[in-house]
């Protein structure tokens, strides 16, 4: 945004605020109308998909990003009766895990190979001796972004916006990498629109509530072009529970909680540790 690379004042200042604002909303610079209904799609579907039998957990309300396929965010919701309802800090880890949905998955017509990678699904790459060990800190939270921390002296956003419509997430590019449950990608026809970020409960109740709110906004449009990890028709990056011991029988295969203080290895090297009160996979529906 131009207010985070140059100082302004006077008449031409409170021309730029009034004009940002309703920008803002759809996400500057940004196309983020694959989102049909926009910030009340996103919290109404959110509500919708917290809470429901098979999810595991600890019954938590939840915190909601999208971005669309350049990284913007597009909106910012929770599902419970005001910003404090729901762990701070699983705000800025939603929006985390909406680029990594985005940043690591691809969509017809991409070339290569066309696959979908969830945040679950790179759980077991980057621990160390994975081929993708390091990764989480390739692409660092911009934290004034994430923080809505005003450039230079200026005071901070209001946390009473955190997760309206108006929330300082929204138009900006916040960047990062998250490396368990809740990051998805969000397809049409094929197509990779952007990504959804859930996050609030366990890592694996993260994901359950992704993937239920990513159907109830209608953006699990795989088609037959998009391919996954996971081995499971319908189900392409669904998160993978084949962790299993290690070969010398340190680590564990779970469930919670482990009986060593080592994870063991992923059988198909895509495999994401079982949780507290673990979910019913089988009672999450199949991609469109």
């Amino acid at each position: 945004m131009l207010t985070r690379k140059y100082v302004v004042s006077g008449c031409f200042a409170a021309m730029l605020g009034v004009l940002a604002g309703p920008a803002l909303a759809g996400g500057q610079g940004g196309n983020c109308s694959f989102l049909q209904g926009g910030w009340n799609a996103l919290k109404n579907d959110l509500k919708k998909s917290v809470g429901v039998t098979g999810n595991g957990g600890l019954g938590n309300n939840m915190w909601a990003t999208v971005v669309d396929n350049s990284g913007i965010v597009c909106a910012v919701a929770f599902s419970g009766n005001d910003f404090t309802s729901q762990w701070l800090g699983s705000r800025a880890i939603s929006a985390q895990k909406a680029n990594t949905g985005n940043a690591f998955s691809l969509g017809v017509g991409a070339g290569g190979t066309v696959i979908a990678l969830s945040s679950a699904n790179l759980y077991s790459a980057v621990q160390p001796g994975g081929s993708l060990y390091g990764l989480q800190a390739s692409n660092p939270v911009e934290t004034d972004v994430a923080y809505g921390n005003g450039p230079g002296n200026s005071p901070p956003a209001n946390a009473s916006s955190f997760g309206s419509p108006n929330d300082p997430l929204v138009g900006e590019r916040v960047g990062g990498i998250n490396v368990f449950g809740g990051g998805l990608a969000l397809y049409v026809g094929g197509k990779r629109m952007g990504g959804l970020g859930v996050s609030g409960d366990t890592s694996c109740t993260d994901h359950m509530v992704a993937w239920r709110t990513r159907k109830a906004l209608g953006l699990d449009q795989f088609g037959t072009g998009v391919g996954g990890v996971s081995g499971t028709p319908g189900y392409p990056d669904n998160i993978i529970f084949d962790i299993a011991a290690n070969p010398d029988q340190s680590g564990s295969a779970g469930p919670f909680p482990y009986t060593a203080g080592d994870v063991g290895h992923s059988a198909g090297g895509f495999g994401h540790p079982t949780c507290l009160n673990p979910p019913t996979l089988s009672t999450l529906p199949a991609v469109q």
